[in-house]
């Protein structure tokens, strides 16, 4: 017979929640419980990426606070089996990823598994199971950090993903959370199409998914969620905002490199439409990033088409995740220093999207969108996947 249990999976980089401590939280807390009582899932399972933000030294103490003001909310009282996971031993600099997940399961919930990779086996989940350090002795989580010979060419970074597996009545899943690297650089991103970065990053999402789907485990369908840092096309984009301009690159005095791209609209008293820095992404009309949420820019969105072979994605139908302003007064501006992209997103594979239930033919059950939209979040939006999971009976 077949069931059905309501998921609800979400994804947040939360670097700039920490490096603001106070001021983003209990507005981050309150959409996310929000979100929570709207859908009514059985499940949730919530991936966070920059645990401790930038000064992860300071503030990891902080996000051990986060963690269990969700656990202890109200809202989560009848979640009645935790489990938690938080890589924080940044000391140890050749493993630490700054990843966190969380996984809550309600009460009425009866069977529920998790697999351990060391008897490669399932076990029943019971209690609350929390597990803050370096995760290497946890048998329940598979965690790796990307090795430094991935990009010679770029500073290593506490980039990874981290592996759970699950069987939720009868139906076996992994979930994933990544995150990949960044744009470095706005003026390097222009200089082809793809970019370096993207390569780079096609490159660990291969290799991600390609140790997901090895022969080390039975492989299962899995749910991807993160920050991919995928970033639009910035050099179409580019050519393209700009085709009614004029473009000039200014050149540093003392070498041949690029420092800052210009365009200027011709027709209107040389008034910047465009200006690009390393660090610096400002265009005029901010508008065409939101208008009808981002649809006239979501054919620059080209890095996950690398991967239609193995992973899709339910329609984008919310605007650039990222970068949003971190001023608590503009909720729904970006901030002019990256081109807005759909960074943080919830991809899975054929298998995974066969054991979502739609409800009927026309009206989806499944709903996918960020979280917070009209409030200040950080300079990521989370991104959720809300849906009703095919299971067999009970």
């Amino acid at each position: 017979m077949e069931m059905y249990t309501d998921v609800l999976l979400v994804t947040a980089n939360v670097g700039s929640l920490f490096d603001n401590v106070g001021e983003i939280e209990s507005d981050w807390m309150r959409e996310f419980f929000g979100t929570v009582q709207s859908h009514k899932p059985r499940f949730i399972a919530l991936h966070f990426q920059e645990v401790g933000g930038k000064d992860y030294m300071v503030n990891m103490g902080h996000a051990e606070n986060f963690f269990c003001n969700i656990e202890s909310n109200e809202e989560m009282r009848d979640f009645d089996r935790v489990c938690t996971y938080v890589d924080n031993h940044f000391k140890n600099v050749d493993s630490f990823t700054a990843l966190g997940s969380m996984y809550f399961i309600h009460k009425s919930l009866k069977n529920i598994y998790q697999y351990d990779f060391n008897v490669k086996d399932f076990k029943a989940v019971s209690g609350q199971n929390k597990y803050v350090g370096s995760l290497d002795e946890v048998t329940t989580v598979e965690k790796e950090k990307f090795l430094k010979n991935f990009w010679p060419d770029f500073k290593w970074s506490r980039k990874g993903f981290m592996r759970t597996r699950w069987i939720i009545h009868n139906q076996g899943l992994d979930l994933v959370n990544v995150h990949l690297f960044h744009d470095a650089s706005n003026l390097i991103a222009c200089n082809a199409s793809p970019s370096i970065y993207s390569d780079n990053r096609q490159k660990a999402l291969r290799y991600v998914i390609n140790r997901i789907s090895d022969s080390s485990y039975t492989p299962l369908p899995f749910f991807l969620f993160g920050d991919f840092n995928f970033r639009l096309d910035t050099l179409s984009l580019v050519q393209n905002l700009s085709t009614s301009a004029v473009m000039q690159t200014v050149k540093k005095d003392s070498s041949n490199e690029v420092e800052k791209i210009i365009c200027e609209q011709k027709d209107n008293d040389h008034k910047v439409l465009l200006h690009i820095e390393t660090k610096i992404f400002a265009y005029l009309h901010q508008a065409v990033f939101t208008e009808d949420n981002g649809r006239a820019i979501l054919k620059y969105d080209k890095e996950i088409s690398a991967f239609q072979d193995v992973i899709t994605e339910e329609d984008i139908l919310f605007p650039p995740s990222y970068p949003y302003c971190e001023d608590y007064t503009k909720p729904t501006q970006y901030m002019n220093t990256r081109c807005p992209s759909w960074c943080d997103r919830i991809l899975m594979s054929h298998t995974a999207q066969d054991i979502i239930h739609r409800r009927d033919e026309g009206a989806s059950s499944v709903v996918y969108n960020t979280m917070g939209p009209n409030v200040c979040m950080g300079d990521h939006k989370p991104v959720f996947l809300s849906f009703a999971l095919k299971t067999n009976g009970h």
